[in-house]
């Protein structure tokens, strides 16, 4: 299968290993959260419960309740798709209430928001801000601390040196050292790496301007705030120094006090916004017993960690979850189950199957089944006791039947006149043996995670249940390209740019519908419809008819090599088509076939009603007739062959036939090109030299001159150095 749909099919199952961890509420209340980082836990500053979340209700205050309710309700009418947008601006509300992190205590308080979904995990999240990016931009909105706990692999630190906060030397200092700097408008922007930081700071402690500050960022997270009296280095690690440092900052610039967290002072500078979140795998960092732990092992080190004082497990969590099969409509495949007031819920025997949908139906505006409403299928007998029962009236995804259809082929249940007895199999394994699995199956990627990925897992619970031998459904899939419209975009009556495929079949004909759909583009890549490339096909089959229905004006007398050129062609066409046929290369197969077109045409009048001529017909409407089925139908009848032309064999070909009987090889004399020689195809080099030192042309070039060496490639060049 093409790679693009199994990475596809991967991400919908979506199986992801981390751990589960075991938060409470204040309250005491249990509150599962399935993570894939626990190495972060360090830096969970709250938590996101998703609307739907069974404690939503009674975790929320008193004075919460209102905006909760109404913020439930409007996430309950967006889908999950509309819910998981990317460009989607953040939306939560508090419910008032807060979490205990198990790793350091904290109490951190507990939202809700629509990025939360309850299809995966346990529909809450330990949001890390510094490290999810939704986070991140949560957590920027509403004012949430964000304290980096995982360090950066790339080890860049960033300073930002405000104008008038620095006296002269601190260039002075910096041009001493291999610390990169660029100064603009009075302002400094400084990047170093880690092994410089102290030296950075020593600078600083020496040449900031009093009341002024500014901060490492990045592989180091320091603010450095001088003081009269002294330069005070405070380290951005806990909630704890994001309160103090954006206390100090507000003093010294009332400016800021706006700002309810360190990284809102920070995201207000875009020299840093490059560093202020990574998903990395890097060392943890200000992540208590467990800081310097190496980013290879920080995921397993801290799930062990979270096990040995039962706070957490190591878990596997899947995307995919369960498929509800049943649809409130008329279309789809019945539900064999019938309702009895005295027996419950009872299947119909074998006997009774299959159920049929009634079709008299009334199509009601409400929306609802009318099956409900179709007295003489609602109503019926319940099989175990005789009584009044009703049937089900939901019917099931019509995906159910597109799932299994290859299978329901062979089903024995298909035979006229046998009965169904409950030994039944629902596949005749006779029939099962000779047909699959299926060699080969084309369709849409957009099937990729609906019909493609069902109709596995059918097959692999069939294996499961013994009934197939084998692991999948189709050997072989081939996904077609889009046919765009001309204006290079997708074809869609909103745009006007649908292209109707009857008025094209009125004026050209089916066969040059066809053949043009499999010529115009690869198939596999699609691509935008031309509207005159299609009259290229069409004088194509004007061309085919006319060579089969239209004797040649003058008949020459057949000579020989041009019996053997053509005899040529046809086998290379052959070769052609049929190679690229099976590698689905429809483009190039009619290309072959038409520069067989060509050649015939151009030999008509010398070949015309001779054996090959006629070869040349019968083979030209053998491989033609899988892309242009009715004139080739047509062809092959005027032409008095048994009927039909879809029913014989495939035309072979002889290698011997169609290799090229000359060749052209080029002749060099230092690199450069000075003749061009026909030589039997299969001659060997010694002689392949002694040709070329016998043209004529070549010969001029080497009077005088001395031959040092002569290098020979096979089939395509000889190059001799003088």
């Amino acid at each position: 299968w093409p790679d693009r749909v199994v990475t596809m099919q991967t991400n919908w199952i979506g199986k992801s290993e981390g751990a589960s961890v075991s938060f409470t509420s204040e309250e005491e209340d249990l509150i599962e959260v399935f993570t894939t980082r626990p190495d972060t836990l360090w830096g969970a500053t709250f938590m996101v419960l998703a609307p739907e979340h069974s404690l939503v209700d009674k975790l929320t205050t008193s004075d919460r309740k209102e905006k909760v309710q109404s913020y439930v309700e409007s996430a309950a009418r967006l889908s999950d798709i509309d819910r998981m947008a990317l460009d989607k601006e953040k939306t939560g509300v508090f419910t008032g209430a807060y979490a205990i992190n198990p790793v350091n205590g904290a109490h951190i308080p507990i939202w809700i928001a629509d990025y939360v979904l309850m299809t995966y995990g346990s529909g809450a999240i330990m949001a890390v801000p510094a490290h999810d990016e939704r986070d991140f931009e949560f957590a920027l909105k509403f004012g949430m601390p964000i304290i980096p706990v995982i360090d950066r692999i790339d080890d860049r630190v960033k300073s930002f040196v405000r104008p008038g906060s620095y006296n002269p030397n601190l260039i002075a200092g910096l041009d001493g050292t291999e610390i990169k700097y660029q100064e603009r408008d009075g302002a400094l922007f400084v990047e170093l790496k880690s092994a410089q930081v102290d030296t950075y700071l020593a600078l600083l402690k020496e040449n900031l301007e009093t009341n002024a500050w500014t901060e490492l960022v990045g592989a180091s997270w320091l603010y450095v705030f001088a003081h009269e009296e002294e330069t005070e280095i405070v380290p951005f690690d806990s909630v704890e120094a994001d309160k103090i440092i954006v206390s100090h900052c507000r003093v010294l610039d009332p400016s800021t006090s706006d700002c309810r967290t360190v990284m809102e002072l920070l995201h207000k500078i875009p020299y840093y916004r490059d560093l202020l979140f990574h998903h990395e795998y890097g060392d943890m960092i200000h992540s208590g017993p467990l800081t310097g732990t190496s980013g290879n092992s920080a995921v397993d080190t801290t799930t062990e960690w979270l096990q040995q004082r039962s706070v957490g497990e190591a878990a596997v969590n899947y995307r995919l979850h369960d498929w509800v099969i049943s649809r409130q409509r008329y279309w789809g495949t019945p539900i064999p189950m019938v309702y009895c007031q005295e027996c419950g819920t009872v299947p119909l025997p074998y006997s009774d199957l299959p159920v049929e949908l009634p079709d008299d139906v009334e199509f009601m505006p409400s929306g609802e089944s009318p099956l409900k409403f179709h007295d003489g299928f609602l109503h019926t007998t319940c099989p175990k006791c005789g009584g009044a029962a009703t049937r089900e009236t939901d019917t099931m995804d019509t995906f159910m039947c597109s799932s299994w259809y290859q299978y329901a082929y062979l089903s024995p249940y298909y035979r006229a006149g046998e009965s169904i007895t409950s030994n039944d199999t629902p596949v005749d394994p006779q029939e099962l043996a000779y047909w699959s699995p299926v060699d080969l199956y084309t369709g849409g990627i957009e099937h990729a995670t609906m019909h493609l990925i069902y109709t596995r897992f059918f097959t692999k619970t069939m294996r499961d249940m013994g009934l197939v031998d084998y692991d999948e459904p189709m050997l072989k899939l081939r996904n077609q390209g889009i046919v765009l419209g001309e204006d290079h975009e997708k074809m869609s009556k909103s745009r006007g740019n649908v292209v109707a495929p009857d008025e094209l079949i009125d004026a050209y004909g089916a066969d040059t519908v066809r053949l043009y759909l499999m010529f115009f583009a690869r198939f596999e890549l699609g691509g935008p419809w031309d509207s005159k490339g299609i009259k290229g096909p069409r004088r194509f089959l004007d061309d085919v008819w006319s060579m089969v229905t239209d004797p040649a004006d003058t008949v020459a007398q057949p000579d020989e090599k041009s019996e053997q050129r053509l005899q040529r062609k046809v086998h290379q066409t052959v070769r052609r088509v049929t190679e690229d046929i099976e590698s689905f290369s429809f483009n190039t197969a009619v290309a072959a076939m038409m520069e067989l077109r060509n050649t015939m045409r151009e030999l008509k009048k010398s070949l015309y009603g001779s054996a090959v001529w006629t070869e040349a017909i019968e083979t030209l409407l053998l491989i033609l007739a899988p892309f242009a089925p009715h004139i080739t139908e047509e062809l092959w009848g005027q032409l008095g062959k048994p009927y039909s032309v879809h029913t014989q064999s495939w035309p072979q070909w002889d290698a011997e036939i169609a290799a090229e009987p000359m060749i052209t090889l080029v002749i060099q004399i230092n690199g450069k090109v000075r003749d061009r020689i026909e030589v039997p195809a299969g001659i060997d080099e010694d002689e392949a030299k002694q040709k070329a030192l016998e043209s004529q042309t070549v010969a001029g070039y080497l009077q005088g001159r001395e031959v040092r060496r002569t290098v020979y490639v096979p089939g395509r060049l000889i190059n001799i150095v003088i």
